[in-house]
């Protein structure tokens, strides 16, 4: 009897550790699992984890060659919210760049091979969202290198943030020049400052039609807005033209007819304005439904979108719009400028990573707008700063960024060493022409000639 109950007894104790064994296993993988901020359930929590496999798995493969570990760049950006549209082609072009990085061996600082991973949450196009998440990244993701929130007004949120800790922190969809009157010392600027954006279309009227005089201008009251319309008075005055109308509209408007209406009756050479997608859309549409006459119609940021045209057809005809870059640029390490040295991929490589990533997102087979083209030529811009200082101290790298004369598929990027201002890249313009985005100036990068006057 005794013997059975030993036997017994054996039994249910190796019962017992078998048990709790399987149990601390499922723990142990539940717990390995669990590689993204409990905070971040938005779309954004789970595409950081992918850029982290491809490190991973690019680390596995070099792992005989050198050293190789991995760094992580942080970003707040608009996956929800009124900026969500360029929200989603920053995090896209973004992604492509890191993907072209890792792809070419990542970089190389003090005899370490770094392959690159993104991280990011979704700001909610909500300022007071963008610094808890850049704080987030900085004191608790250790992120000593960030892409800016889109937009200006979100970047003059998350910069004093950055620059407290000693961030290095790329503007790429914050084009105001104020920003960068404020004796930062860690912001660094990639898009042309928006001062200069409608100074590629007024030069090409100016070319086009010597005849042309007066110019209106209806914008968007925020920073950026407000900056660019100031700037193209000022330059529009500079070529000799009389701004016969300049007024602003509330950020949040619905109906932009007071402030048109004037215009039916002046009927200006030129009618330049906007601010970001959803007004300028409107402001298109109403431009259509009113029937404002002008020679050139021209709208900051909404056209250089594929939805500007779907959701307007032939309303959106013949307008014109400033932009950072367009797929049909034609730059290559063969027309790189005296002074600059090439660096990134080719402008069809550049396509290839994007379209790559926007199937991976479930957004289908589309082409990247500039808004993707900037954060891309942000990670470029770090990744080579980053090897020049040969460091991946903050300061170090910032250092580097004054010396850098690069060219990309992108364009030209050169900042000013003290205020970190853009002072290389030119904007192009773009048109819509049945149905398509095409290049219109300058006439070196033209793929179409100028439909002018608009129909």
């Amino acid at each position: 009897m005794a013997g059975k109950t030993l036997y017994l007894g054996v039994g249910i104790l190796i019962i017992i550790i078998l048990v709790a064994g399987v149990f601390m296993m499922q723990g142990g993988e539940e717990q390995a699992t669990q590689t993204t901020p409990q905070e971040a359930q938005t779309p954004a929590a789970g595409a950081e984890t992918g850029t982290k496999q491809e490190a991973q798995e690019a680390k596995t493969e070099t792992q005989t060659e050198a050293e190789v570990e991995t760094l992580v760049i942080g970003a707040p950006l608009s996956l929800s919210g009124k900026y969500a549209k360029e929200g989603e082609m920053s995090l896209m072009g973004a992604l492509a760049a890191v993907k072209w990085i890792n792809d070419n061996g990542g970089i190389m600082v003090n005899g370490k091979k770094y392959m690159l991973e993104f991280k990011f949450y979704d700001d909610e196009s909500n300022p007071d969202r963008v610094t808890s998440i850049v704080e987030r990244l900085i004191t608790q993701d250790g992120v000593n290198f960030l892409l800016a929130p889109y937009s200006s007004g979100l970047t003059a949120k998350a910069a004093p943030v950055a620059e407290r800790y000693g961030a290095v922190m790329l503007s790429h969809g914050g084009a105001s020049d104020k920003i960068f009157q404020q004796g930062y010392d860690y912001l660094v600027q990639i898009l042309t400052p928006a001062s200069r954006y409608f100074t590629s279309v007024l030069d090409m009227v100016k070319a086009v039609d010597p005849e042309a005089k007066t110019v209106a201008i209806v914008y968007k009251e925020n920073e950026f807005s407000r900056t660019v319309a100031e700037g193209a008075r000022a330059y529009a005055e500079k070529l000799g033209f009389e701004v016969v109308y300049f007024q602003s509209y509330p950020a949040d408007a619905q109906d932009l007819t007071p402030v048109l209406q004037p215009l039916k009756d002046m009927q200006p050479d030129v009618l330049i304005g906007g601010g970001h997608f959803a007004d300028g859309q409107l402001l298109a549409r109403q431009i259509n439904e009113l029937g404002i006459k002008a020679k050139l119609i021209g709208i900051l940021v909404a056209p250089a979108l594929p939805d500007f045209y779907e959701n307007l057809g032939e309303a959106a005809e013949g307008i014109v719009y400033p932009s950072q870059w367009e797929p049909g640029v034609t730059f290559s390490p063969d027309t790189t400028p005296q002074g600059y040295e090439w660096y990134g991929p080719t402008v069809d490589e550049f396509i290839k990573y994007f379209k790559e990533v926007a199937k991976e997102r479930g957004k289908g087979d589309i082409m990247p707008s500039y808004h993707a083209a900037d954060a891309a030529a942000a990670i470029l811009f770090l990744a080579k700063a980053i090897e020049q200082a040969n460091s991946l101290d903050p300061d170090d790298v910032r250092q580097a960024m004054n010396d850098l004369a690069l060219f990309t598929f992108y364009g030209k990027l050169k900042i000013d060493p003290e205020t970190g201002l853009q002072i290389g890249h030119d904007m192009i313009v773009g048109q819509w022409q049945n149905g398509n985005k095409v290049i219109v100036w300058p006439k070196e990068a033209a793929q179409a000639e100028p439909l002018y006057p608009r129909p």
